[in-house]
This record gives C-alpha cells, structure tokens and sequence, in this order.
C-alpha cells in the first residue's frame, strides 16, 4: 500500500514488489495492473504489480472477452454474492457469525470501490468506453468465495460467444479460467486458484456465470500467479491446490 512504502524506505530498493492493496491499480508509480490473463506480457516484464481486488478479478474475468471482442455495447445487471472474509480482516458487524449466518444483505449498490478498476480494464480492452455495469453486491451466509451472476443483451449466437470465450482464454490463460456450458458452482473452486465460467445464450439475454475463491485466486493465489509469470516460473507453480469438494 501507498502507507507501507512511505514508511518503509527498504521497499523503494525491492526488486519485485506484488501490492494487494488498492492503491497502485491505477497505474500509478509504475505499477503493472495484475489481471494475469489479460495483462500477461505487461506482467510478465514488469517490477512492481497491483493485485486486482475479488470482486474485479471474478467480473473482469467474465467479462473480458466480450470488451476484446466489442461486444459490451448493452448495460450489464450483475449481482455477486461474497464470503464473510470479503470483508478483511478488521472485525465489523456484518462479518459476525451471527450476522451471516443464515442471512443476506446488500451493500454499496451500484457504488462499490472495484468498479473504477473494471471499467478502467474493459474500456481499454475494447477501445472505447463499456456500457455501464450495475453491480449488486450482497453479504453471503458462507465464509470462502465469490459467486457472480452477470446478465446482458448481446446479439452473438451462442455457439460465437463460446467461441470468443475460448479463444480468450487459450493456452496458459486457461489454466485457471474454465469455460463451459454446464452448471458451475462454487465449491468447486473454493481453496483453489481456479475460476469457472458459465456461458448461456437465452433468446437475446447473455447470462455469465462467474466463481473463484476470493482469499486465493481473488487475492494470495493470483499474486503468486503474478510472481510465477514475473520470475519465468511455470504458471502454476504453488498453486496446485484441491478444492473442498469434487
């Protein structure tokens, strides 16, 4: 963080450094945007990363390959579902046992702090601004894990949106972004550094279904990710985690 380098001179002579703070996303002080499929090369030959927050890993990473294709022309309506631990280590309320258990509730409607990041990412992917993204997040009965549901209109058939997908996310970015057609769900990639996505055309309406773990592929895992693709060291390095369930 912004913080930690003003009081730490050492960290101005680091060789690498990987922030997971909010900071440096924009850019600033030379720091490389971290969304390890996107910005990979840029990753790559980079010394200094900004880790992507949770929430903008999981709906970057859904939404990537239409903005490189030019396809977010239409308003996208996402609502996302987190863990308790979403919500940082500091104790507040709403992260109380007795507050999430069997137990939902939204916050920061259409205003959550990762949304600058997002629009910053897809707008350059697609080389013009992005329709607007109204984002809805909501507390979760559940500790580990981010679940996005993101609806749409696009005019591509299914078969070309699986196509885009795919071809996006080909080679070593697929190593941790999977793509189907089938039912995704979130126990599958909670203590994993895997996403899954869930691809449907119905009528003119795209739905995207997106999940990860935020405390690892939202957060440790992806810096690990970045340091992997930084030091040259096989993309999964470290990262060769089972999830909880199948």
């Amino acid at each position: 963080s912004l913080s930690m380098i003003d009081e730490y001179a050492v960290l101005a002579k680091a060789r690498y450094i990987i922030d997971l703070a909010a900071d440096f996303r924009d850019g600033s002080q030379g720091f490389v945007y971290g969304l390890n499929e996107v910005f990979t090369e840029s990753i790559r030959t980079s010394t200094k990363v900004a880790n992507p927050g949770c929430f903008a890993t999981a709906l970057q990473l859904a939404l990537a390959p239409l903005a490189s294709a030019g396809l977010m022309q239409s308003p996208v309506h996402i609502t996302a579902i987190t863990g308790s631990t979403g919500a940082g280590q500091k104790l507040q309320k709403t992260s109380h046992f007795s507050a999430r258990q069997q137990n939902m509730s939204t916050y920061k409607a259409f205003d959550h702090q990762h949304l600058s990041e997002i629009n910053r990412t897809l707008s350059a992917l697609q080389g013009s601004a992005v329709a607007p993204l109204h984002f809805i997040p909501i507390r979760g009965p559940f500790t580990r894990g981010i679940f996005t549901s993101l609806v749409t209109e696009c005019s591509a058939s299914q078969e070309d949106i699986l196509s885009t997908f795919r071809a996006f996310y080909a080679g070593n970015k697929g190593t941790f972004v999977h793509v189907t057609e089938e039912e995704v769900q979130l126990k599958s990639v909670v203590n994993t550094n895997h996403t899954r996505l869930q691809v449907n055309k119905h009528g003119s309406m795209l739905h995207i279904v997106s999940c990860l773990d935020n405390l690892i592929k939202g957060a440790s895992g992806q810096a690990i990710q970045n340091l992997n693709l930084m030091m040259g060291w096989p993309i999964d390095s470290g990262l060769k985690l089972k999830s909880l369930a199948y």
